[in-house]
């Protein structure tokens, strides 16, 4: 079986990225009408786009009713990174609740968080290492960060339960590639230079040009980071997001995209109300800074990412303001194409890109 799979017949409510929100994704699941078994009156089904887990209160709850839903057949679900991160055993920001050695890094973010026991961790990773990288019917396509047509058809050649033994290989390459250009050799001499390391957000790094040509090498020759993480290129300044300074800049892929089937995406922490993205760790031009928050999206406006920002609700919680005022846990309702939220509205999505005054 492929890691391209179909999606099911029906309508659909697609669920953006969850990251350990599991009171959000039982608040979604109610108004959209289901029932906490999944089950729902008019025969809809649910779709997850992915990152499912990390920096939110509860991964283990919200992956664990993944997996009945999706074992049971009333729901499907593709992999985002941060299960990949997962899969691989690559200790990124906000995986403590699942990684020892990253305890003590995120626990002044992200602490308190539940914490699943070994045989949970197994069953976790017995569940991410079945699921496909994207879903497709004549009507629709769901993925976690970009549907481009050369790597899907790489990808869609790939049999489920190969996601690591594959992107392991393509990581693997471009480090082989990186050792024999002495690429490796300029990426450690400028570390070397800049004692500081790139975890200390306070500490602003010069621009490291073989960390540049590292990242977006490694990215665009990985079909399954291209399909889960985006379209990059080497960039012209350093940022700080998701616990790093960068040094690669994101691609507004579904300007180029040129099918005229519809693709609904997460990963891009789009964002209802206007935030200062930096205190979520998001240091990067915002992709939909001049995009209205319910627009479709990219040249023919048939892309939409569902991922409204749920994964900042952490910040909310340590300032001690009200839960999901600026970040909201959503899912896209086809073929109604209505976004409904966790906290209970629904709003109509649009056509008209452009933010007007």
């Amino acid at each position: 079986m492929s890691l391209i799979q179909p999606l099911p017949a029906g309508p659909l409510d697609i669920v953006g990225d969850i990251h350990g929100e599991y009171d959000a994704l039982c608040s979604l699941m109610g108004h959209l009408g289901y029932d906490q078994q999944g089950n729902h009156p008019e025969g809809r089904t649910l779709v997850f786009v992915g990152d499912f887990c990390d920096r939110g209160p509860d991964s283990p709850a919200v992956l664990a009713l993944a997996q009945e839903l999706v074992e049971s057949g009333r729901a499907v679900a593709v992999l985002g990174n941060h299960e990949i991160n997962l899969l691989r055993e690559d200790v990124k920001d906000g995986s403590g609740w699942f990684f020892d050695e990253r305890m003590s890094h995120d626990h002044e973010k992200y602490a308190p968080y539940q914490r699943p026991d070994p045989a949970a961790r197994s069953r976790i990773l017995s569940f991410l290492s079945m699921l496909p990288i994207g879903l497709e019917r004549a009507d629709l396509r769901v993925i976690h960060a970009a549907w481009l047509d050369e790597q899907i058809e790489v990808v869609r050649a790939l049999t489920l339960g190969s996601v690591r033994q594959h992107y392991d290989k393509w990581e693997l390459a471009a480090r082989q590639e990186a050792a024999e250009t002495e690429l490796e050799q300029l990426m450690a001499a400028e570390l070397e230079r800049w004692e500081h390391g790139l975890e200390n957000m306070h500490r602003e790094p010069p621009f490291l040009h073989a960390h540049a040509e590292f990242e977006s090498s490694k990215q665009m020759k990985n079909p399954l980071k291209v399909l889960t993480s985006g379209v990059e290129r080497k960039g012209t300044v350093p940022f700080y997001a998701s616990g790093k300074w960068r040094f690669v800049e994101r691609v507004q892929w579904w300007d180029e995209y040129e099918d005229s089937i519809p693709v609904v995406v997460g990963h891009y922490w789009r964002r209802l109300n206007k935030i200062d993205r930096s205190t979520v760790g998001k240091g990067h031009p915002d992709l939909f800074d001049n995009t209205s928050p319910l627009a479709w999206h990219g040249k023919h406006r048939n892309v939409f990412c569902v991922d409204f920002s749920v994964g900042g609700r952490w910040t909310e919680r340590k300032a001690g303001t009200a839960l999901g005022q600026d970040f909201k846990l959503a899912a896209l309702r086809w073929p109604e194409r209505i976004v409904q939220f966790d906290d209970g509205h629904y709003e109509m999505t649009r056509h008209t890109a452009l933010v007007t005054a």
